[in-house]
């Protein structure tokens, strides 16, 4: 009988070309070099142990412990030890919630530029998806309290949220829904009262994940304060207080999930518990927005890891498996299939690279690029989010039979990419959002802007690419324009869906000018970008004409691409 292809072992990271190319894009030398053998490392853990732990952990989800053996409330979530293995390597061996604050992590002296995080994340995500939204959210509370917080709580909470030691370590969460205020949160209940100069807090909050982090963000309206937004403040919220008690909040109970198994979500019962103003009274929502852009892009990421993951799974299962006497890869329908799959993976990797490259800039103090960060995070989090789900399903329905046993990384893989499009705004709301950047923040002016500036960048790119791309650009321009002076909402969806894919396929010229050394196959994904996510097509005639067969076979085979490999695509 014959094998069932099995990329067990696989390093994720020397079987991705691609991956290594953009690294010398968006990584500054001295720090692609530092970082290389860790790549190679972690590349090696995800495809064997790191994978492991991650299935098991899923099989294994956390409990919660109301009471100690000896009779005494002790609330604890009791985590399988796979998982606390993978929060070891994340938050200890690799650093991910200190290399943005702070020096040190994985040896490097300085902090890190966001690139190098969520490349590293990108890699994670393959084995582990759960954990990656503990990580991000104590990634962004640092950020956002080291932004808004008073010195005293800075000082206070700083080192343990990004050290290195695991036993010493403070993980965040951040608590905003409610049962009543999902993605409206002028309707949150939660009320703050101040006595004596101290904050308490007192309500209902019905999903929080990382129920027990060791400090969470939590949005709650401030008693007398003005009704809706206006009246929200947020608060730094500890889970042990300074002499040692317990504050006073209750988890209810842990969620019973669809996907993301591995990692504790609850329901949380505030009952006077102590907090922390965050910056102003009135300006909760915004300060809470700040830290939601962070994990919007954050998400993004993941969604790209995941479609990496199912991509190279498919991959390799094609290049391994045969039927009919032929390879999977080899037969004309698998391969359109693949391809199909390959191009919304390729360009959710350049939107991450490139919207944490806009992100370096804006904390350099670039207000431009802060601006521009504003509208990229609610694209990335809308379009990549979305194209995961179809993305991972594809993947599933490649390996066939065993893509529907628990056994094997499919099924997971399918269930967690579902999370990223409810997590942080569900699509409805981030597409919205993206309409809000264009009204209130110039947005679209800021990305038009940042989008042209690629194009001179990119100084080798061909007459043809480069009139397609800006045609295309002012184009969808003019539609999101159109869109966002409309009272009719019903094409928000298709404005975001287009602003996306072009920022994708610029992006993708961009990196192929610089990186024209390597060959052509960046171009080559805008090209099809263009021709199949922004143009429109007959629904009765072939979407890859027998010419584009050469270009496309070296497209599935990771291969180089000449420029008259990469232009056959546009014609």
């Amino acid at each position: 009988m014959a094998d069932v292809p099995d990329a067990r072992g696989i390093n994720v990271f020397e079987r991705d070309p691609a991956l290594q190319s953009l690294l010398e894009v968006y990584l500054p030398p001295d720090l692609r070099r530092h970082l290389w053998p860790h790549f190679q490392a972690l590349g090696a853990e995800v495809g064997g142990r790191l994978d492991e732990l991650a299935g098991s952990a899923d099989k294994h989800p956390p409990t919660l412990q109301y009471r100690n053996r000896q009779g005494f409330d002790e609330q604890r979530i009791l985590k399988h030890p796979d998982y606390v293995q993978l929060e070891r390597t994340a938050y200890s061996e690799l650093g991910l919630a200190r290399m943005s604050h702070a020096p040190g992590a994985l040896g490097w002296p300085e902090v890190m530029p966001p690139m190098a995080k969520y490349a590293l994340t990108f890699l994670f995500v393959q084995a582990e998806f759960g954990l990656c939204c503990p990580v991000s959210m104590t990634d962004s509370l640092t950020y956002t309290m080291c932004r808004h917080g008073s010195p005293e709580v800075i000082d206070r909470y700083f080192s343990n949220l990004t050290t290195l030691d695991f036993d010493a370590l403070t993980q965040g969460a951040m608590f905003i829904t409610e049962q009543g205020a999902g993605s409206d949160v002028s309707r949150i209940t939660t009320t703050a009262t101040q006595k004596d100069g101290q904050w308490f807090l007192s309500g209902d909050k019905w999903f929080c994940s990382n129920p027990d982090a060791g400090v969470a963000m939590v949005l709650a309206h401030v008693q007398g304060a003005a009704d809706g937004l206006k009246g929200l403040g947020l608060f730094l919220m500890p889970r042990i207080l300074e002499d040692g008690t317990a504050n006073r909040y209750r988890i209810l109970r842990l969620k019973d999930k669809m996907g993301t198994r591995s990692m504790a979500s609850g329901e949380i019962a505030l009952e006077g518990a102590h907090a922390h103003l965050i910056g102003e009274v009135g300006r909760g929502f915004q300060l809470m927005a700040d830290m939601i852009n962070w994990s919007r892009l954050s998400n993004g990421v993941r969604a790209a890891g995941l479609m990496r993951r199912a991509v190279s799974e498919a991959l390799y299962i094609c290049r391994h498996r045969q039927a009919f006497n032929k390879a999977l890869i080899d037969m004309p329908l698998q391969r359109k299939q693949l391809l199909k799959m390959m191009l919304p993976s390729e360009q959710a990797r350049s939107m991450m690279f490139q919207t944490a490259r806009v992100m370096h800039l804006a904390r350099q103090g670039n207000q431009a690029a802060e601006k521009c960060l504003r509208i990229l995070t609610p694209l990335i989090k809308f379009r990549a989010c979305r194209d995961a789900r179809k993305v991972a399903g594809d993947g599933m329905e490649i390996r066939g039979g065993c893509g529907f046993i628990e056994e094997w990384s499919d099924p997971r893989i399918l269930r967690d990419a579902h999370l990223g499009s409810i997590w942080e705004g569900t699509s409805n709301i981030v597409a919205l959002d993206v309409i809000r950047a264009i009204r209130r923040n110039q947005g679209l002016d800021h990305l038009q802007c940042h989008l042209t500036g690629l194009l001179q960048e990119a100084d080798h790119l061909p007459d043809a690419s480069r009139q397609a791309l800006v045609a295309k650009l002012q184009a969808v321009a003019a539609f999101a324009t159109a869109v966002s002076e409309a009272e009719d909402e019903r094409d928000t969806r298709k404005a975001a869906s287009a602003l996306y894919h072009i920022a994708t396929a610029i992006t993708m010229a961009w990196e192929a000018s610089r990186l024209q050394h390597k060959g052509w196959a960046r171009l080559a994904w805008a090209h099809l970008v263009l021709r199949h996510r922004l143009s429109a097509t007959d629904p009765l005639a072939s979407d890859y004409p027998a010419s584009h067969g050469a270009a496309l076979g070296r497209l599935l085979g990771q291969e180089p691409l000449t420029q008259a490999d990469a232009l056959s695509l546009l014609a």
